[in-house]
């Protein structure tokens, strides 16, 4: 990947906030500055949005909404599947940009792009087919009438580690809906936002349905917008402690929330799995995204007596990764978001190696410019392990083994979070006992990667309220109303 390309596609990105259907700067002029993990240099500058400009862009999306809203659904299904067509026709376009300003590498931001652009073309469908109904009441003397409607403006809070995806899941089923939205994207990777909402304009979106604030001033921007009685609905993904914090302001305004928070995933592999799909399963569940990733495996749980196998055939597949920039032909495993992740690896890598863990490979980070972290696997990793309690957010894959099934179970629900499971077993019955018994919005069974627009994305306990894909994901964007009228041929 030469400079000039680099260069060129960064010069085309919009610097500015998008409110109104116009590209305006921050209303004091700051700007906020883009990094690229990979070296630590600095790659653009984007407005740095205000107070004011937060609360300019809900303005702008009030506005819209009572026109968007009642914009016919099979018009609102056809701007969001030619910015389906856009986002494939500049696919990489979106995929350099991403490994530019996140660092994964390119075949994988090659496979966002894939999976962003299918919640548009994914809810462009669902649009027209949201449905009431009309039946009489028990009583025989009226008839009921169950309409849906779109819920209001929205403030959807995207994270760093799928800039594309993020914000496609929730803008796509929004506007679908028949809702308008304030997007905040994460300071740390707002181009790929930017780049789609020009996306969107040139899909013929009207003016004011989608606004876009970038800023490094999140939370008095956030809180803004969130205090703001014109707000009805907030969807977030990010930390549990953050999520914690804006469900906490939501409530005084009663807002609709969708929360996806926070996971530590089981990787339960029991003694009769087939070892190669497992192992193929857990390259992918782990290193994915280089373990940034909310649906990553977190705890491998691995019975005891294929626990040696399974360590040593991971090791062997982890010590052949290239690490480098994510532009690079080959390179698998790319730097961390910034020196925080880094920093925080190495604690829980040195943490579960002081309670007795054995270090098998990596386990420190790369003596280069930018984040990197080698990629690490230990094994006989201590109960009490910090690294099984926290979310790693790294390439980090910690192996602890069991014995029987119930104390595979007691492991894997041993947690605040039930984002997603996996589970490897070629006993049928046991796959369906695990299906009851893991406290898990979601799970693998005998696959290692389970996000799909057509999907229900979301998890139990402390990971999330919601869903955002599927056929109920543009439910969270809705709200019902139940009419009653007379009899009609009742006698007047």
């Amino acid at each position: 990947m030469t400079e000039s390309r680099e260069t060129t596609l960064l010069a085309t990105v919009p610097d500015r906030l998008f409110v109104g259907g116009r590209w305006r700067p921050a209303q004091d002029g700051a700007v906020l500055g883009v990094d690229d993990p990979s070296t630590g240099e600095r790659i653009k500058d984007v407005a740095d949005a205000t107070v004011a400009d937060g609360v300019a862009a809900l303005d702008s999306a009030c506005d819209a909404f009572p026109t968007w809203a009642a914009t016919p659904a099979r018009q609102r299904a056809e701007i969001l599947r030619r910015a389906f067509e856009l986002v494939r026709e500049r696919a990489d376009d979106l995929a350099l940009l991403m490994t530019l300003e996140m660092g994964k590498p390119l075949a994988e931001a090659r496979g966002e792009v894939a999976y962003g652009a299918e919640f548009l073309r994914w809810f462009s469908e669902e649009a027209p087919r949201v449905q009431g109904r009309y039946d009489p009441n028990p009583q025989g003397t009226g008839r009921m009438i169950v309409t849906q409607h779109p819920v209001g403006p929205c403030f959807l809070v995207t994270p760093w580690n799928f800039p594309l995806a993020m914000a496609t899941r929730k803008i796509a089923p929004a506007l679908a809906a028949g809702c308008t939205v304030v997007v905040k994207p994460a300071g740390l990777t707002p181009l790929t936002t930017l780049f789609l909402a020009r996306i969107l304009e040139d899909a013929g979106l009207p003016a004011g349905v989608v606004n876009v604030v970038t800023t490094s001033r999140t939370a008095p921007v956030s809180e803004a917008i969130l205090r703001d009685p014109r707000l009805r609905k907030l969807s977030f993904t990010g930390s549990t402690p953050v999520g914690r914090t804006l469900l906490g302001q939501a409530a005084g305004g009663v807002l609709r929330t969708s929360m996806e928070l926070g996971g530590n995933a089981p990787f339960v592999v029991f003694d009769d799995a087939d070892l190669d799909r497992a192992v193929d399963g857990a390259i992918a569940a782990k290193f994915r995204n280089i373990g940034q990733a909310c649906t990553a495996a977190n705890r491998f749980v691995v019975h005891r007596s294929v626990a040696e196998e399974f360590a040593r055939r991971v090791t062997e597949r982890v010590r052949a990764f290239r690490t480098g920039r994510g532009t690079e032909e080959g390179v698998t495993i790319g730097p961390l978001i910034d020196d925080r992740a880094v920093a925080k690896a190495g604690a829980l890598v040195d943490d579960a190696v002081a309670r007795g863990a054995t270090l098998r490979t990596g386990g420190a980070a790369i003596d280069r410019p930018g984040s990197f972290f080698a990629a690490t696997v230990l094994s006989d990793v201590a109960p009490g392990s910090e690294i099984l309690r926290e979310e790693i957010f790294g390439p980090v894959l910690a192996i602890v083994p069991f014995d029987d099934e119930d104390e595979a179970v007691r492991i894997a629900n041993d947690t605040e979070y039930g984002l997603v499971s996996y589970v490897y077993t070629r006993d049928l019955s046991r796959g369906q006992r695990l299906i009851e018994r893991l406290d898990t919005g979601m799970m693998g069974l005998n696959v290692g990667v389970v996000s799909d627009a057509a999907a229900p994305f979301g998890g139990w306990k402390q990971s999330g309220l919601g869903r955002e894909g599927g056929a109920e994901g543009i439910h969270e964007y809705l709200q019902t109303k139940y009419t009653l009228t007379p009899d009609p041929f009742a006698a007047s």
